[in-house]
């Protein structure tokens, strides 16, 4: 009931979530719906599925990949934009890569984050991990950040190393590719324990190539995935709604 009475005076309901998606589409008195998609799962197909998408006026796809999602599942492109999460600028600096490496992984006990395989591709390594819980307070000592998954919207940790200007090792899948540049700003590997040991590794014994990577993962996370772009970004999709909307 209290959802239905804000969704009354409201100009735009925005929904974060699945549930909060349901409860607009359900709710909304003529105000626009935006829903901000972060996950890279295929939309669900049926009835309800079919009704519920085709409720928002505008989708905030946190990346390409979630955007051709989205466009797959038959919504239209032209009410789908890409707005990319965002982290708060961290005061840091490269640090070289020690003689006894440090490797951190996120906590997470969801299958699909390839902990087990984090486990077995540093055990390979010989190199030691760290699984945590409070990325703020660990990825200052990493010596190097991996980001193992099977199913990745964009990866908002991947952008807090970056920030944090460490060298990044992560899956090719999903929207990583969009976080990790190849090359550029970090390393994406297949999900094969002797693949992560590799590019691992090759982080370890090339101080330069980690130096590289990891200061430009920091000027791109500044430059392109700040909390501050994010609101930006957001602010301007209201504005777009509420041009095509008018308040009557």
């Amino acid at each position: 009931m209290a959802v239905w009475r804000a969704a009354r005076r409201a100009d735009i309901l925005h929904a974060h979530d699945a549930r909060a998606h349901t409860l607009a589409a359900s709710f909304a008195q003529g105000a626009p719906i935006v829903v901000s998609r972060r996950v890279a799962f295929p939309v669900k197909d049926g009835p309800l599925s079919r009704w519920k998408y085709r409720r928002p006026t505008l989708y905030l796809a946190v990346s390409e990949f979630v955007r051709q999602r989205l466009v797959e599942a038959g919504v239209d492109p032209a009410r789908v934009t890409v707005v990319p999460d965002g982290v708060a600028p961290r005061e840091a600096e490269f640090r070289p890569v020690s003689d006894k490496p440090l490797v951190v992984i996120p906590a997470s006990d969801d299958p699909l984050k390839g902990v087990a395989l984090a486990r077995e591709a540093c055990r390979l390594a010989g190199l030691e991990l760290l699984r945590s819980k409070n990325l703020d307070v660990d990825l200052p000592r990493a010596d190097l950040f991996l980001y193992l998954t099977e199913n990745e919207g964009l990866g908002s940790a991947i952008l807090l190393a970056g920030m944090f200007a460490k060298p990044i090792v992560a899956s090719r899948t999903g929207g990583v590719p969009e976080a990790v540049l190849d090359g550029e700003t970090g390393l994406l590997t297949d999900n094969d324990p002797a693949a992560v040991a590799a590019a691992l590794n090759r982080l370890r014994h090339d101080p330069a190539l980690a130096r590289r990577l990891a200061e430009a993962a920091r000027a791109r996370a500044l430059a392109e995935f700040t909390s501050d772009k994010m609101i930006a970004r957001t602010l301007e999709a209201y504005r777009r709604v509420l041009s095509a909307n008018p308040s009557p």
